[in-house]
C-alpha cells in the first residue's frame, strides 16, 4: 500500500469517529428538543391556569399584567430555544455528511507541537468539549487556509497576530462520510475541487461557498476595519456569494453583538431574494432582512401613491424609438440621479420654510372642517426657526385639537340623527349596557331617550371622524406631489438662486406632465421620497449595522447618499459590476457612485477572475467590452458559444429544437433570455404550446429547474446550465452592449446566440 493510499485510509477512520460522534450529539440535541417541545405544549395547555386575573383595581390589573407578561416570555423562551436547537440539529446532519473540506498543518512559533486543524461549516468539539475537532471556516485560525501556501503564515486573533510555519495544505470532497477526493495544494483553493463544484449543474437556489473560497474572497469576508467596503467585480466572479459568507462571518464573529435583524440586504429583484434564501440557513445562521430598493420606496411612498418601477422604466426605454420626448426622458433620468438635483431638492426644501408649502382640506362629508388656507396659516405663524418637521408636528396637535371641537358640534346636527336610524343592532345593545353599567338607566329617570340619543350621537361621529384623524396622524393633510411638482414650475429654479441644470425647460415640462398623471416616474421615486421625508422628519434606521447593497452599479449617486443618511450608524458593501450597468442612471464607476457617501475609511476590491461560466464562454463574453482584455477565465472546458443565423419565421422552430437537445444533454435549467418583457411574452406564447415552459416576470419570486422564459434585466445574479439567447439582432445600440453581456454571462455550461437575417 502507497503512503497516499495509507494516508487517504488514515483519513477515512478519523472521519468514521467524527460522524459517529456527531450523530452521538444529534441524539443529545434531539432529547433535549422533546424536552423543550414538551415544555412548550405544557405552557400553552395551561397559559390561562398560570395566570392571576385580577381587574379590580389599578394594582389588581398592573398584576394581571405582569402575569400575562411573565408567562409569554416563558413560552417564548421555550420556542426559542426550539428553534435555537432545530437550527443545530440540521447543520450537524450537513457536518455528519461531509464534516469538513479542509485541513492545514500548523507549527506556532516557539512552539514545538504540530497541530492538524481541520476545517467545515461549523466547529465540532471532543465529549469533553475540550479539544476541536473541527473548526468553524470563520475561526481566525482557519483563515491559513484561504490565505497562505504551505510555509510561513500567519493568522490575525483579537489578541494580536499568530506566526508560524503551515506544512501541510489538504482539500477533500467528502459525500456520506466518504472520502471522494484528497489533494495536497498550494495557495489557490485547488482545481480539482473547484472542477467539481462548477462543473455541477445550475441549481435554483444560491449555494454556500465555503469550501472553495479564494484568497480575494477571504478579504471581502473577513473584512472588519472599513467604513465603506466597495467590491467591484466581474460577472460569475463570486462577490454575492462572497458578501453572503461574510455575512455569516460577521454574526459568527460579533455572537452576541451582531443579530442577523442588524444587516441587511438590498436585492435587484424579487427573484434574487428567494434565489439566495438558502445559504444563510445552509451556514446555520438565521437570514439577513431583504428587501429591494422599489419595495423599500413603495413601503416609505404610502399606499396612496404609485410609484413606477425601474423595470417598467427600463421597457420605455428598450421599447421607444428615439424621439424628442425619449432624449428629454433620458436628460431627466441622468439629471435626476445626480447629487446636483439632491441640491436643488435640499435648496427647495429651505424655500418651504417661508412660503409655498401646500396643504388639502380636511373634510367631512365632502364638505371642509379646515381648509388648507387655514393649515397654510397656523403653519407660518410658528415661529421659522422651528424646523419643517417640528412644525409639522405642531401643526398636527392644532389640528387634532380643533377636530375633537368640531366633533362636538357635528353631534347636534341633523345628519347625525339620520344616521342613528342605520345603526346596527349591536350598537344598540352596546350603548344599552353602557348606561345600565353606569347606573343611568332605570324606570325612574324621565331622561332615558336622551341619554341614548347622546351615546348613539357619539358612535357615529366617533366612526366618521376617527380615519380623519388618523389620515392627519400619518400626514395626510399635507399636499406632497402638488409641492414636488411646484418644483418644476417656471422660474422656481431663479427663486431658489441655484445653477439652472443642462436643457432645463425641457426637463421640467416633462416633468410637470409627468407627475400630473396617477404615476410618479422611477426618476422621480426617490428624490420624491426623499423630500416627503425631510418634511416628515422621518426617524432614521438606527438598529442596523451592516447594509449591503447587491448590483450597486445600478443604484445613482442620490439614491446612494439618501440610503447612506436613512442607515447613518450603518457600515455600507457595495457590490458591482460597471460592465452590468444597465440602467440609463447606472454609473460609470461603482466607486464614483459611492463618492456621496463621504466616507474616509473606504476600501475597495476588485475580482477580476469569472467562476461561473466555461473558458470559451468567458473568452466570448470578454469580447463584447471595450476593456475586457483584464477578465481572466477560470480554466474550465466546455464547448464554444454558437450563432445560429435564421430566417424570422425558422427563429422558434429552430430554438425549441436546441432546448430539447439541451435538455437530452442533462442540462436541468434552461433560460431562454428576451431583451424585454415584451419580447419575452410573444415568445413564451409561441412555445409554449410544444415545450413545458416557465415565464419569468418582474413578479415572480421563485423559480424551478426546467426551461425559463426571462427578460434579460431579470437574470441579473442568477446562473443557468445552458442560455438561448433569443434574437441578438435586438440589440443593436451601443447603450444596449452592457445588457447583452449581462444576458451572456448567465451561462454556465453553455450559450447559444440566436439572429434572424
Amino acid at each position: 500500500m502507497s503512503n497516499e493510499q495509507m494516508e487517504k485510509q488514515e483519513e477515512q477512520k478519523r472521519i468514521y469517529f467524527i460522524a459517529e460522534g456527531i450523530q452521538q450529539k444529534i441524539d443529545s440535541l434531539s432529547q433535549h428538543v422533546k424536552k423543550v417541545s414538551s415544555d412548550a405544549l405544557e405552557i400553552r395547555k395551561t397559559f390561562w391556569d398560570d395566570v392571576r386575573v385580577n381587574m379590580d383595581g389599578p394594582d389588581d390589573i398592573d398584576e394581571t399584567f405582569f402575569s400575562i407578561k411573565q408567562q409569554a416570555e416563558l413560552l417564548l423562551e421555550r420556542e426559542r430555544s426550539q428553534g435555537q436547537l432545530d437550527r443545530q440539529i440540521k447543520t450537524l446532519n450537513r457536518l455528519k455528511h461531509s464534516p469538513y473540506f479542509g485541513r492545514v498543518d500548523f507549527k506556532e512559533e516557539g512552539e514545538s507541537n504540530l497541530e492538524s486543524i481541520y476545517i467545515g461549516i461549523t466547529s465540532f468539539l471532543d465529549k469533553e468539549n475540550e479539544n476541536f475537532l473541527i473548526y468553524d471556516w470563520r475561526a481566525p485560525i482557519s483563515s491559513l487556509y484561504y490565505d497562505y501556501p504551505p510555509g510561513e503564515a500567519r493568522y490575525t486573533t483579537p489578541e494580536g497576530i499568530i506566526e508560524g510555519d503551515m506544512t501541510l495544505k489538504r482539500q477533500f470532497i467528502i459525500r456520506n462520510s466518504e472520502i471522494e477526493g484528497m489533494f495536497d495544494t498550494g495557495v489557490t483553493i485547488g482545481d480539482q475541487v473547484l472542477q467539481e463544484v462548477l462543473g455541477n449543474n445550475a441549481n435554483t437556489q444560491m449555494k454556500s461557498i465555503v469550501a472553495t473560497i479564494q484568497r480575494e474572497q477571504n478579504q471581502i469576508i473577513r473584512n472588519e476595519k472599513s467604513k465603506l467596503l466597495i467590491v467591484q467585480g466581474v460577472a460569475g466572479s463570486g462577490k454575492t456569494s462572497a458578501a453572503l459568507q461574510r455575512i455569516a462571518y460577521l454574526l459568527y464573529r460579533y455572537r452576541g453583538m451582531l443579530s442577523s435583524q442588524n444587516i441587511m440586504l438590498f436585492s435587484p429583484n424579487p427573484l434574487f431574494n428567494s434565489y439566495v434564501a438558502t445559504v444563510l440557513p445552509e451556514l446555520g445562521e438565521e437570514n439577513m432582512q431583504q428587501t429591494t430598493f422599489q419595495e423599500y420606496l413603495n413601503h416609505r411612498a404610502g399606499g396612496s401613491l404609485k410609484l413606477e418601477d425601474p423595470f417598467s422604466q427600463l421597457e420605455y426605454l428598450l421599447n421607444t424609438d428615439e424621439s424628442s420626448e425619449y432624449e428629454n426622458r433620458v436628460r431627466s433620468i441622468q439629471l435626476k440621479s445626480n447629487l446636483q438635483f439632491k441640491d436643488i431638492v435640499d435648496s427647495y426644501l429651505r424655500f418651504l420654510n417661508t412660503g409655498g408649502f401646500l396643504f388639502k382640506d380636511i373634510k367631512l362629508k365632502n364638505k371642509p372642517l379646515l381648509t388648507k388656507e387655514q393649515l397654510s396659516e397656523k403653519f407660518y405663524s410658528f415661529n421659522t426657526a422651528i424646523s419643517i418637521p417640528n412644525r409639522i408636528q405642531l401643526l398636527q396637535e392644532w389640528i387634532v385639537k380643533e377636530l375633537k371641537k368640531r366633533k362636538k358640534l357635528e353631534k347636534r346636527k341633523d345628519w347625525v340623527k339620520e344616521e342613528i336610524q342605520f345603526l346596527e343592532k349591536e350598537d344598540y345593545a352596546e350603548v344599552f349596557k353602557k348606561l345600565q353599567v353606569e347606573k343611568r338607566f332605570s324606570e325612574d329617570t324621565f331622561d332615558d331617550f336622551a341619554q341614548e340619543e347622546e351615546l348613539l350621537s357619539e358612535i357615529v361621529v366617533t366612526r366618521y371622524f376617527k380615519p380623519i384623524i388618523k389620515r392627519v396622524r400619518s400626514f395626510g393633510f399635507i399636499h406632497y406631489l402638488g409641492m414636488y411638482n411646484q418644483l418644476f414650475k417656471e422660474n422656481m429654479l431663479n427663486k431658489l438662486n441655484v445653477p439652472i441644470p443642462e436643457n432645463w425647460d425641457d426637463i421640467r415640462k416633462l416633468s410637470f406632465m409627468q407627475l400630473n398623471s396617477l404615476e410618479i416616474s422611477y426618476e422621480d421615486a426617490t428624490p420624491f421620497v426623499y423630500f416627503k421625508d425631510k418634511i416628515e422628519g422621518r426617524k432614521t434606521h438606527s438598529s442596523i449595522r451592516h447594509l449591503f447593497i447587491d448590483e450597486a452599479q445600478d443604484y445613482s449617486p442620490f439614491q446612494l447618499a439618501y440610503l447612506k443618511q436613512l442607515f447613518p450608524n450603518s457600515k455600507m458593501t457595495l457590490l458591482g459590476d460597471i460592465n452590468q450597468g444597465i440602467y440609463m442612471h447606472s454609473h460609470e464607476e461603482v466607486a464614483m457612485a459611492a463618492n456621496g457617501l463621504e466616507e474616509e475609511d473606504k476600501e475597495m476590491i476588485v475580482l477580476t477572475r469569472s467562476y461561473r461560466s466555461t473558458r470559451p464562454i468567458v473568452e466570448f463574453t470578454k469580447t463584447l467590452l471595450k476593456d475586457g482584455y483584464h477578465i481572466e477565465a477560470f480554466n474550465r472546458d466546455g464547448d464554444e458559444p454558437t450563432l445560429t443565423i435564421v430566417e424570422k419565421e425558422q427563429l422558434i422552430p429552430s430554438i425549441i429544437e436546441r432546448v430539447k437537445e439541451l435538455n437530452r444533454n442533462g442540462h436541468e435549467t434552461i433560460a431562454i433570455i428576451c431583451k424585454t418583457a415584451k419580447e419575452s411574452t410573444e415568445v413564451y406564447e409561441k412555445i409554449s404550446g410544444d415545450l413545458p415552459v416557465r415565464l419569468m416576470e418582474k413578479g415572480t419570486v421563485t423559480f424551478e429547474t426546467g426551461v425559463l422564459v426571462i427578460p434579460s434585466y431579470l437574470a441579473k445574479g442568477i446562473e443557468f446550465d445552458a442560455v438561448i439567447i433569443h434574437n441578438t439582432s435586438a440589440y443593436g445600440k451601443d447603450s444596449e452592449r452592457r445588457l447583452f453581456y449581462t444576458a451572456c454571462t448567465r451561462a454556465m455550461h453553455e450559450l447559444h446566440l440566436y439572429s434572424t437575417e
